[in-house]
């Protein structure tokens, strides 16, 4: 999958001078993976949706985009990559030495202008990384290379310019360099600062990141009480329920004007109750005083309640990792939603649509959905659709 286009629906355009306060990743490069050659994948806009046929390469996308997002959290590779092998391009030849390996990218554009990444990673003989590129104004910032296959290090040169052009030192190979920057670069020069500035940008840009692919059958039974912050398969969303109605009236609010907008018969409310025996139970008040036990809605209304949910709460409630050492009001959460439009029906899903767009204006999230056909997207402003198939 090499050339990609796009078609921007109204309101989807966002003017470069009013670049974003909160870093976020505006394009995601898959140079050589899976069955990606030389795509770029814009995601300019609050809410852009990965648009193909079955193979197209959505999924792997968007997996790609998670690992990432891991790496820069301060994962190994193998924790990134657990299935590395599924990332190497199907008809990449091996070299003299017996290695093949993928290439993955991305650019993230915040106070520090934009900003891009780009790594290679070995997977045969052994997995580790090979080399790594980080560039801000036309300048190279951090360059890696593998010198010695002998050794598990990579040799990084970073810019310093101060008396010496770039500063020389070992990294691991099995992790982001750029991710470990903060740890060795000292920053007493300019050159040094604008390395430190970068490399914060583009970790904070990957790292809140939300994983999500919400399965209804795991959210209809009752559910122990826990930490109260939401799983990627939305299985304790009756105990997250609890939390929220309890800790946030406006946002709650919010939640239930949403399933008014997109559930069949109006709801008046959503509740979770606990039970004796220590577990949590939601219903969906309807209009008239009748409740409805989560176990007895469809596939289509409690993928719609988690979705809903997903987009209008924060790091706080869902179960991810975000930059501890960054404030929130300076961190954008992301999004990545597979199979965005599952089960759900066109109200539903413009519904949805309309809540990320209106969610990531203030710039503190951005959503990335994979979907197999995005024409129910039409006229919804907004909306960006990248378009995979050839």
């Amino acid at each position: 999958m090499g050339v990609t286009s796009v078609s921007s629906l109204p309101g989807s355009q966002e003017p470069p001078a009013l670049r974003p306060v909160r870093p976020r990743v505006t394009e995601l490069r898959l140079s050589a993976f899976a069955g990606h050659r030389r795509a770029v994948l814009p995601l300019t806009g609050a809410f852009t949706l990965l648009a193909g046929s079955s193979g197209s390469g959505k999924s792997t996308a968007l997996r790609a985009y998670a690992a990432l997002a891991r790496l820069a959290a301060g994962a190994e590779l193998e924790e990134a990559f657990p299935e590395p092998g599924a990332c190497v391009p199907e008809r990449a030849r091996p070299d003299a030495q017996r290695r093949r390996g993928f290439r993955i990218g991305c650019t993230a554009d915040g106070p520090a202008g934009p900003v891009t990444l780009d790594l290679a990673v070995q997977v045969e003989p052994e997995l580790r990384v090979v080399g790594e590129r980080l560039t801000a104004g036309g300048i190279v910032l951090l360059e890696t290379a593998l010198v010695d296959p002998g050794r598990r290090a990579v040799q990084a040169a970073w810019h310093t310019a101060g008396s010496a052009p770039v500063t020389r030192a070992p990294l691991p190979d099995d992790r982001l360099g750029t991710a470990l920057l903060p740890l060795r670069v000292s920053g007493r020069t300019d050159g040094q600062r604008q390395v430190l500035a970068a490399a914060e940008q583009m970790v904070v840009a990957l790292r809140s990141v939300f994983t999500c692919d919400p399965r209804p059958s795991r959210m209809r039974a009752p559910v122990p009480g826990g930490c109260g912050r939401l799983l990627a398969d939305c299985g304790n969303l009756a105990d997250v329920l609890w939390r929220t109605r309890a800790e946030c009236g406006r946002r709650h609010a919010q939640l239930v004007a949403a399933l008014r907008a997109g559930c069949a018969v109006p709801a008046a409310d959503v509740v979770a109750e606990l039970r004796p025996d220590g577990t949590t139970r939601a219903f969906l008040e309807r209009d008239g005083g009748s409740r409805t036990e989560l176990a007895r809605l469809g596939d289509g209304e409690l993928r719609y309640l988690a979705l809903s949910l997903v987009l209008l709460t924060g790091p706080g409630i869902l179960e991810v990792d975000p930059a501890g050492e960054v404030p929130p009001a300076l961190q954008a959460l992301t999004v990545l939603a597979d199979g965005f439009d599952r089960c759900l029906d066109p109200r539903q899903r413009a519904e949805l649509a309309r809540l990320a767009v209106r969610m990531g204006e203030g710039g503190h999230l951005t959503c990335v959905g994979a979907v197999a056909d995005a024409s129910w997207a039409a006229g919804i402003d907004g909306v960006t659709v990248v378009h995979l198939d050839p």
